[in-house]
């Protein structure tokens, strides 16, 4: 059984919305650092935007700043990404990431100490 899974992913026309949601098992539920990233097909992977529920912090990468919000159901169970006005850019796998390290490092630190789910696809077109 996955440990995170990710639902919400869909085909938008440019400027439209989608909201991304991520359901945690047990295992990784209350974990307080956790990510969304996506992949491109021949790109390589993108953190989007993180969270730490410890202080209720959020951090985006410069392409999705003002157009995406993460947050976390108070339970922790649930985390969502909620993207608007969006681009042919934005086309990829989002991938839902929990971080089981200390704190809550810059995205591009992330390595062996993350759970990934199994993506979603989100395709936007123009």
């Amino acid at each position: 059984q996955a440990q995170l899974m990710e639902s919400g992913g869909d085909s938008v026309q440019a400027g439209g919305s989608l909201t991304l949601s991520c359901a945690a098992s047990e295992y990784i539920s209350g974990t307080s650092c956790m990510a969304w990233f996506r992949q491109a097909p021949g790109k390589e992977r993108e953190g989007v935007a993180r969270f730490s529920a410890t202080i209720h912090y959020a951090a985006y990468a410069d392409s999705v700043e003002g157009r995406f919000t993460i947050t976390q159901d108070n339970d922790k169970k649930t985390l969502n990404l909620k993207m608007t006005s969006l681009t042919p850019e934005d086309t990829a796998i989002y991938y839902c990431v929990a971080y089981r390290g200390r704190g809550c490092p810059l995205m591009t630190k992330w390595g062996t100490e993350t759970v990934w789910g199994l993506g979603t696809q989100v395709t936007v077109t123009s």
